[in-house]
């Protein structure tokens, strides 16, 4: 079975890789002076990953305001089977001070698609 700590690294990989689907390069923001955080994340586990299971992590942005970000992820497996689920409360902060700024306008815009 898969350790039930690595699906939360299993959800940071899926975040990053959607932000740079969408040209959001996480060495770019950093130099823009913006980076995200985990504020809250919530799991629920429904049924586990095995060894040599393929998975596909489903990420989407359900909410976006002034600062945050919320994303609803799931993994499941070949089979399509939902093994787990988490609500991630991700905050934009200035890297330099680790306090909260606006998300940035080309963020917004192009997620609100």
């Amino acid at each position: 079975m898969v350790y039930h700590a690595s699906y939360v690294a299993f959800y940071e990989r899926a975040r990053t890789e959607m932000l740079r689907h969408h040209h959001f390069s996480q060495q770019v923001l950093l130099a823009e002076r913006v980076a995200f955080v985990v504020r809250k994340m919530t799991l629920e586990y429904y049924a586990p990953a095995r060894l040599d299971d393929m998975l596909e992590v489903q990420t989407e942005i359900t909410s976006m305001r002034g600062t945050a970000l919320v994303f609803t992820q799931r993994i499941v497996n070949a089979e399509n089977t939902l093994l787990n689920e988490a609500e991630v409360l991700i905050v934009c902060v200035d890297p330099l001070k680790m306090k909260p700024r606006a998300l940035p306008k080309s963020i917004v815009a192009e997620f609100k698609q």
